[in-house]
């Protein structure tokens, strides 16, 4: 079983920054492909960004540019630093591993307003 848990989110304005985070359970993190999902209200859930265990990213076409996907095997962990953020990146973000199986995070909210 992997846990998830997501930090980093929170209120910032149009054309600031923010860095989500999630740390992962597990001592086999560096076999994981990591990905960052969002929800916004009303719509499906999305794919932003993903990380494949040798670390190679892919991005949605929304983000590319804009935010940068990445992991650090020694701390299990994953960030996603989003920058030129807009009112149409308010989501509330999910983190999620694929090994055996599938997991998820219980999700953060990213709010985008001034």
């Amino acid at each position: 079983q992997v846990q998830l848990v997501e930090s980093g989110g929170g209120l910032v304005q149009p054309g600031g920054s923010l860095r989500l985070s999630c740390a992962a359970s597990g001592s086999l993190f560096r076999l994981y492909v990591m990905g960052w999902y969002r929800q916004a209200p009303g719509k499906q859930r999305e794919l932003v960004a993903v990380i494949s265990s040798g670390g190679r990213p892919n991005y949605a076409d929304s983000v590319k540019g804009r935010f940068t996907i990445s992991r650090d095997n020694a701390k299990n962990t994953m960030y996603l630093q989003m920058n030129s953020l807009t009112p149409e990146d308010t989501a509330v973000y999910y983190c999620n591993a694929r090994f055996d199986k599938e997991y998820w995070g219980q999700g953060i909210q990213v709010t985008v307003s001034s």
